[in-house]
């Protein structure tokens, strides 16, 4: 007979199954201190399984994993949110406009900073979110880019070549002109990583600035076009089980065919300012 014991399993992996953040977030609190395991502060590398009494800040996790279906939302950023979930300035935040979730929590993939608006995806499932953010995937990222200020062919064949920030060769993967003269040149360019402002940062190198930053696609998931600031959709069953299988390219279709079809469920209406 085989034994009903559940095998070990890395902490962080356990606490990302149950939706509570992506493995690197749960590092970070494990580092931080903030989790327990059997009343004793946990470590990088403990072994758990449903048997253990867990607890972050002080809240016990339930053992056993949520039985309730991986969900993606595409969420469109406005400029001015943030994407933490609690801010000491009271900001406002991009989870405020998500639906709730009970027991669970939902996973930003892939953060945009405050002035950059656009395509950003939320699911309750922590290890979709790191496989979509882990450095190994190369997945690319498309944003449209206002600039101010004149750029010739060889700057940019500069961007595409490399450039050095902080001791660090980076480059875009592609970079195109889209339309608009002037200090209202629209570009849009591929990045394959997501460091923090560094598509800002290059620009500034070839000596432009960066005035409007819209994230248009993540991987193969692309912004519907009929989707507004502070509004989300969600994308079908079928698409997130390409997503957990790794079929990322297959994904663009979904979101196509959502954008003409809509989500069953409504998006989110945007809160008007001073109302919780």
């Amino acid at each position: 007979m085989k034994s009903l014991t559940q095998p070990d399993i890395r902490l962080q992996k356990f606490l990302a199954d149950r939706g509570l953040g992506s493995r690197r977030k749960i590092e970070s609190w494990i580092t931080e201190g903030r989790v327990r395991i059997d009343g004793k502060l946990a470590q990088l590398g403990d072994r758990v399984n449903e048997k253990s009494r867990i607890s972050v800040d002080g809240r016990p996790i339930r053992g056993r994993q949520s039985q309730k279906s991986s969900r993606v939302l595409l969420y469109n950023k406005p400029e001015g949110e943030i994407c933490s979930r609690d801010d000491p300035g009271r900001r406002p935040t991009v989870f405020r406009n998500l639906p709730r979730l009970r027991g669970e929590r939902w996973v930003v993939v892939g953060r945009l900073d405050i002035n950059t608006r656009g395509l950003l995806l939320f699911t309750n499932n922590g290890d979709l979110a790191n496989q979509l953010m882990h450095p190994g995937s190369d997945l690319e990222r498309e944003y449209l880019c206002r600039i101010f200020g004149r750029v010739d062919d060889a700057e940019v064949e500069r961007l595409r070549s490399g450039i050095n920030l902080d001791g660090t060769e980076v480059h875009f993967k592609d970079v195109k002109r889209q339309r608009g003269e002037g200090s209202n040149t629209w570009y849009s360019v591929v990045v394959t990583e997501g460091k923090y402002r560094e598509v800002r940062r290059m620009w500034e190198a070839v000596g432009c600035r960066v005035s409007r930053l819209v994230r248009v696609r993540y991987g193969n998931v692309i912004l519907p076009r009929n989707l507004r600031q502070g509004e989300w959709t969600e994308l079908k069953p079928g698409a997130v089980n390409r997503l957990l299988k790794g079929e990322e390219g297959k994904a663009d279709a979904a979101s196509k065919k959502q954008n003409k079809h809509n989500s069953s469920r409504r998006p989110a209406r945007r809160k008007r300012a001073g109302k919780k």
